[in-house]
């Protein structure tokens, strides 16, 4: 971390930074821990064109789901561009070794999460990110027509034009409509996470479950357990806990290979071939 944005933190906050450390952050931006006398602040901090845009979605976001009361996520303190980028600072959240009680308490609280429904439409009022890559949240009412004109199709044009997929190997917009109407059943818009795999969830030393680095929107609320399927980190205590609240519905398994096909395609747009086959898969599979 530069001079200037320290010196810049410590003048909007009335602090005096002792020690900056740099800290695991994920691989989009680069992450600090900043300690004080008596307070820790985590920063992340991004010299991209985008990046100022990304936190303040990502910071809108933070704040939707602090708004339900109903799962925790840090507070953000400061969301600013610089000159080049932009930076995130937010209470610093010490982590610990989840233990299944924890897991449990996570998977009853991203249920209480779900079970809010503030939104009779699919999306979100602002279009985000998904990582680094753009996330379009325009409204519908319709889920089929919101997850295939919004996540799907986007994903898999990028894919074409960037030449992971040929033209030949994805389906029309008309048939992956029909396919999912076919396949889904009547959904409610809960607020979801929209990115919840094993590194975006942390358990406090207090033994409080967080949430962070959110995508969020009004969806399906299988698709954050597709997600939190698709890489693991998260245990059995965590789904007997959301199952509690949200028993598990008929075609749910195919329902997560579809779900799971946008962040595979995600993925496949961000770090290329390896992903190939698992996209390839489930586009055969169903479509």
């Amino acid at each position: 971390m530069d001079k200037a944005l320290k010196d810049h933190i410590e003048y909007l906050l009335c602090v005096k930074i002792d020690a900056i450390r740099s800290i695991s952050g994920g691989d989009i931006s680069k992450a600090y821990l900043l300690e004080t006398d008596s307070e820790r602040f985590f920063c992340k901090v991004n010299h991209k064109e985008t990046a100022s845009a990304m936190f303040q979605v990502e910071k809108k976001g933070l704040e939707a789901i602090a708004k339900t009361k109903t799962i925790s996520v840090p507070q953000v303190l400061l969301c600013d561009p610089l000159e080049k980028g932009g930076y995130l600072l937010m209470d610093y959240i010490e982590p610990k070794r989840a233990t299944a009680n924890d897991m449990e308490l996570l998977g009853h609280r991203l249920a209480a999460l779900h079970g809010l429904s503030e939104s009779n439409m699919f999306g979100w009022e602002d279009d985000n990110f998904i990582g680094s890559v753009p996330q379009r949240n325009k409204k519908h009412t319709d889920w089929s027509k919101f997850y295939v004109a919004e996540r799907l199709w986007p994903q898999l044009q990028l894919a074409v034009n960037e030449k992971r997929l040929k033209s030949n190997e994805i389906p029309s917009e008309e048939r992956l409509i029909e396919s999912c109407k076919n396949l889904f059943p009547e959904v409610k818009p809960s607020l979801l996470h929209g990115d919840l795999w094993g590194g975006n969830y942390l358990i406090s030393k207090e033994n409080i479950p967080y949430l962070i680095d959110p995508a969020v929107y009004f969806g399906h609320h299988e698709v954050d357990i597709a997600m939190t399927r698709l890489f693991g980190g998260f245990d059995a205590s965590f789904y007997g806990a959301y199952t509690e609240h949200f028993p598990r519905v008929d075609g749910e398994k195919v329902r997560t290979e579809i779900y799971q096909l946008y962040y595979l395609l995600v993925h496949l747009n961000l770090f290329g071939s390896s992903y190939y086959g698992s996209v390839k898969a489930i586009l055969n599979r169903y479509f």
